[in-house]
């Protein structure tokens, strides 16, 4: 056996044997799907390797024998491509056995008539040797076995572009480049043979180019496999994984174009176009300067964030983790946005309530101090005095003289009682409101008259500003309770001789009553606190008791009635109270109601 190598032969051996290692080492290397691209380059370095051989021949029993080597490869090229493109995009043939039989029969087929062609002739009709090259080649004329195993071969791996094609003509970018190296693996080598079969670029008339074209892809493929993990994840298994996030994912390139992101990142989406790759991730949240922000950072960092979507506003917590390649550069980002909306509300609900709880806590202890204290101090107190009335200790002309004493003291313990009963009502039962329509001046002077003899002790005037009639519609007891306390804590806090004004209006809408005296006024840390509905306790002017309850129902008396209360002072020069009620529709007609505003 004598072999001249030329450069052709050599260059096919070289590069075979490279494939040959690249092969064999992907293939104890890695598993499952690699390792069917790895049959693929086994089965055509063993064509190029032997047919490296056959142009170093120079005899034609050496040639036929390198040839009908040469099928190992090339009858079993096609059926391991086609076997690798189904397992690629996810299709199991190991489920079906008909179809692996059927892939794998006719290369067995084609191997034997090869190795017996001398007794039936075919594949090859006539072999020979070609003598017009710079070396001698096998020359062949074609049998009907040949042409048929080499349709079948075209049909083999055009079936298997065609799957490719099929599944991943809408793949993301970042896949749809993997493919392509896939699809030239199967479509460039397919080319130069279609030239060599037809005739039209045959070197030395019997050169078959298509070994080189297989070779030097898979050489390429080889380097792409090891180097950048090319078929690490097969896109069909990353698909189903990323769509099963519940998290929107967008990943970015080094200049922040959208390479992928899943469907659930639709949702997330400020902008009316739907998201494509290749987008400027930098316009599509432009309107979003904390956002754009976070697009730079080359750190791990989240952020909570307001996006509006669809006109919908949604609190989206957003994710930035950095890519990096080897060398520690930034290569681009991944986001993973979530929907956190529901989580910050019923946060803020908790937030509300723990609060809520710990003001009623505060207040409830604090009550329970008053009904000690408060309500048991002035009741011991005319307790023991009829007691000691009784035994003679004081006599009868000292008890007149301290009864405008007590008759004070039961006044406030009154008033007390009253805002206990009511704020315990609304707090055991959930008070109902029963709303209805009257006149909030006529309202004000039922509460003046009853609040008269307080004012008159401490020579404190009370007068009506407004004189028509202002219809509110409301709970009239719950408003008789909040105008009770507005103009008793007006009393409590006015000075000697001093005046009260009292004025109903209509501002658009909504009736505004105010109850204005000219006292001592409120330090402005005070009326932080009232404004902040902080409960406290001060003392009037003649040191009259307060609890700090009478505000407390004010405020959620209104509440409950769609209103409002609004407070205005200036220390030494007095404090406004005002309350905004729904307007009644029987303000349509006025009427002077002079006759009943007597002011004191």
């Amino acid at each position: 056996m004598e072999l001249v190598f030329n450069p052709f032969s050599v260059t096919l051996l070289i590069s075979s044997t490279l494939v040959g290692v690249l092969c064999i080492y992907i293939a104890f290397l890695l598993k499952d799907l690699v390792r069917w691209v790895a049959l693929t380059m086994v089965s055509v370095s063993i064509w190029g390797f032997f047919y490296g051989l056959e142009l170093a021949s120079l005899n034609l029993e050496d040639m036929l024998l390198w040839g009908k080597i040469q099928y190992l490869g090339i009858a079993l090229a096609p059926a391991f491509w086609v076997y690798f493109c189904l397992r690629y995009t996810d299709y199991k043939p190991q489920r079906n056995k008909v179809l692996i039989i059927s892939m794998f029969i006719i290369p067995v087929i084609t191997m034997l008539l090869v190795f017996t062609n001398s007794f039936h002739h075919l594949h090859y009709r006539e072999v020979g040797i070609n003598l017009n090259g710079p070396f001698p080649l096998l020359k062949i004329t074609p049998g009907p076995w040949y042409y048929f195993n080499v349709l079948y071969a075209y049909l083999l791996f055009t079936f298997g572009i065609l799957i490719l094609w099929k599944r991943f003509k809408f793949a993301d970018p970042l896949h749809k480049n993997q493919t392509r190296i896939i699809f030239a693996a199967g479509a460039f080598p397919i080319f130069f043979n279609l030239l060599y079969q037809t005739k039209l670029f045959v070197p030395y008339d019997g050169i078959d180019l298509t070994t080189y074209a297989f070779l030097f892809t898979y050489i390429i493929v080889g380097v792409a496999v090891l180097k950048y993990n090319l078929f690490s994840i097969k896109p069909i298994a990353r698909d189903k994984v990323v769509e099963a996030i519940t998290k929107g994912v967008l990943v970015l390139d080094e200049k922040k174009l959208i390479v992928d992101f899943n469907p659930f990142m639709n949702q997330f989406n400020p902008k009316e176009k739907e998201l494509r790759s290749t987008f400027d991730s930098r316009r599509v949240f432009k309107a979003y300067p904390e956002i754009l922000e976070l697009l730079n950072t080359s750190t791990v960092r989240t952020l909570d964030t307001e996006l509006l979507v669809n006109g919908k506003s949604k609190i989206v917590q957003i994710e930035a983790i950095p890519i990096e390649d080897k060398n520690s550069s930034l290569t681009g980002m991944v986001l993973l946005f979530d929907d956190i909306t529901a989580e910050v509300e019923i946060k803020k609900k908790l937030e509300t309530q723990t609060a809520d709880l710990r003001q009623l806590n505060d207040l409830k202890d604090k009550f329970f101090s008053i009904i000690s204290h408060d309500l048991k101090g002035p009741i011991f107190g005319v307790t023991e005095l009829i007691h000691l009335t009784q035994t003679g200790l004081i006599s009868k002309e000292e008890f007149v003289d301290l009864i405008p004493e007590i008759s004070k003291n039961m006044t406030n313990v009154s008033v007390l009682l009253e805002n206990l009963l009511a704020w315990s009502s609304s707090q055991l039962r959930g008070e109902q409101r029963f709303p209805e329509n009257f006149d909030s001046l006529k309202a004000l002077a039922s509460q003046r008259d009853l609040l008269d003899r307080i004012a008159k002790e401490k020579g404190v005037k009370i007068k009506f500003t407004t004189e028509d009639e202002v219809w509110v519609f409301a709970d009239k007891n719950m408003i008789d309770l909040v105008l009770r306390n507005l103009i008793n804590n007006a009393i409590k806090f006015s000075k000697p001789e001093g005046e009260i004004h009292l004025s109903s209006e209509i501002v658009q809408e909504d009736v505004k009553i105010c109850i204005k005296d000219f006292g001592i006024g409120i330090t402005p840390e005070n009326l932080e606190k009232l404004r902040n509905g902080i409960s406290f306790t001060t003392k009037g002017q003649n040191n009259e008791s307060g609890t700090g309850l009478g505000l407390v129902l004010v405020r959620e008396y209104l509440k409950k009635n769609n209103g409002s209360l609004t407070i205005t002072s200036e220390l030494g020069k007095g404090s406004t109270f005002c309350i905004t009620l729904t307007k009644s529709a029987n303000n349509t007609r006025k009427k002077k109601v002079k006759a009943e505003l007597k002011n004191s």
